[in-house]
């Protein structure tokens, strides 16, 4: 079998398009997409499509083309652009035939395209100096390839422009058979100037460092890249001024219907550790610190391959996309890890994600991880504790969205702050009687549906106060909404609402 890779990122457009042209091979395959965390319907596209989708854990091509690599299940891994609609029907067998028949381990496509500046000026000549032996390649910089999986598990991919260069570079480094495979013509959107410089400075660099062996410290550093593009991933937050409602989901307790980390430590063997941890940690810090450790080792792939094992919510993608119709901005919070978290988020078309960054290196745990600021508060010795309720402070202070016109979504003991603190508390298929106590509403699961009841436009009705409804005011509702106060479900919440004198109770979210 052969594993077929497509990075993608904002490809909605084109991304079906092509799956169906790869589908029609008659070699067995799988289908990987790995999305770099798209602003648009890519995911849900590529899923209409009945493929495996990852989310890379943090933004450019490198990253995704090595996380695929580490998804895919075969030796023969190939990889293809998500935006190119030209593609032969055959592409499959023009790519990999040189592998299968043992006469290559590394192919490398080329093609008639409009245009190839960067190549003609600065790739080539690069390599006709450092690396003459590739010089002679028609399309050194072409992204559709396929390889053997154990040459690919020992280069570098490189995280910008460079990649497909570097990629060449490393196989000819490690004496892997090199063949080229003429694709046909390629059609594909002109780049910018703009583009076209960074992508020259970006190859240019990757040639150099593996010429030279540059330090690193002298080279716009990978990190520097990452940390400009990891900022993308929140700037939808940062245009949401305007916005009014917002929406948070706990994801251990009302999107997976299962505890992420226990399954996974269960799937990695250290399940009674954890449990010991959680234990024996004497506070919250010290637990997410120690359980960091216990995945060292493990990589991406295998992570978000747990988080695709556990059933979800049965109705939470299709609640999710009718409360961004309504208005509403959607979101994810947990102690566990952001990689997981963002590949959900993903996955259900949601906008932000609050986590804890768990280290990779290489796309492999470390065991080391980082809690954000807006997760930790000062108590009254003025330490630093662990505060998760403490994001509703944040969300006001760095994007203007007061708590009172948030919804928090969730179960677990360690909600009770979040469900009293956000303008409407939900407790999700709770099990404990005192989340039911401090949430607004109740649903008693498995369906998610019921949140659409509460999250109306104006949800001033569930902050109704029974003894303000006067007699005159009765005879105008009706009789069918007199039933309907009546019931017993509202007296219930009309009391839990009286009995919580503290909150503000007249703003509704707008």
């Amino acid at each position: 079998m052969i594993s077929i890779v497509i990075p993608v990122l904002n490809e909605g457009a084109t991304i079906r398009q092509v799956i169906k042209t790869i589908k029609k091979t008659s070699r067995k395959i799988e289908i990987i997409v790995v999305d770099d965390n798209s602003t648009d319907n890519t995911v849900e596209e590529a899923l209409n499509e009945k493929v495996r989708v990852i989310t890379s854990s943090q933004r450019g091509k490198g990253i995704s083309m090595r996380e695929g690599m580490m998804a895919a299940k075969n030796d023969i891994v190939m990889y293809v652009d998500g935006d190119i609609l030209t593609y032969p029907e055959n592409i499959v067998a023009l790519l990999t035939d040189p592998i299968v028949e043992d006469k290559a381990d590394f192919v490398k496509s080329y093609f008639e395209r409009q245009a190839g500046r960067v190549t003609q000026l600065v790739a080539k000549p690069l390599l006709s100096i450092l690396f003459p032996e590739l010089s002679e390649f028609k399309q050194p910089l072409s992204g559709m390839i396929a390889a053997r999986k154990s040459f690919l598990s020992k280069v570098q991919f490189e995280n910008d422009y460079g990649v497909d260069i570097g990629l060449l570079i490393d196989m000819h480094m490690q004496g892997a058979r090199i063949a080229e495979a003429n694709i046909g013509r390629v059609e594909n959107a002109m780049q910018t100037w703009e583009q076209l410089s960074k992508m020259s400075r970006e190859v240019s660099r990757t040639i150099l460092k593996k010429a030279e062996n540059i330090p690193q410290e002298n080279l716009e550093t990978l990190g520097n890249i990452n940390l400009i593009r990891e900022q993308m991933e929140y700037s939808i937050l940062e245009s949401i001024d305007k916005l009014h409602k917002m929406v948070i989901f706990n994801i251990d307790e009302t999107i997976f219907t299962e505890d992420y980390l226990l399954t996974a430590a269960t799937e990695f063997g250290f399940a009674a550790t954890l449990k010991q941890i959680r234990e024996q940690a004497e506070d919250q810090i010290t637990l997410l610190e120690r359980t960091a450790q216990l995945f060292r080792q493990h990589n991406l792939a295998e992570l978000l391959e747990v988080a695709d094992a556990i059933p979800l919510v049965p109705d939470i993608k299709a609640v999710v996309r009718e409360l961004k119709k309504r208005g509403y901005t959607c979101g994810i919070i947990t102690d566990g890890f952001e990689c997981v978290a963002r590949h959900i988020k993903n996955q259900l078309g949601m906008d932000f994600v609050f986590a804890n960054r768990l280290h990779l290196d290489n796309s492999v745990a470390t065991g080391e991880m980082t809690i954000p600021e807006y997760f930790l508060c000062s108590d009254a010795d003025d330490a630093t504790v662990y505060c998760k309720s403490n994001i509703l402070h944040y969300i006001s202070d760095k994007y203007h969205i007061m708590p009172k016109n948030v919804i928090y979504v969730g179960s677990g003991a360690d909600d009770c702050n979040l469900l009293q603190k956000a303008g409407i508390g939900v407790a999700f298929n709770a099990e404990d009687e005192c989340i039911e106590k401090v949430a607004d509403k109740i649903i008693p699961g498995p369906w998610m549906e019921p949140l659409l009841d509460i999250a109306q436009a104006s949800p001033e009705k569930f902050r109704i106060r029974l003894p303000a409804i006067s007699k005159k005011q009765a005879k105008r509702i009706g009789v069918g909404s007199l039933i309907g106060l009546a019931s017993a479900g509202l007296v219930y919440l009309a009391a839990r609402q009286l009995n919580k004198p503290q909150r503000q109770r007249q703003v509704s979210l707008r």
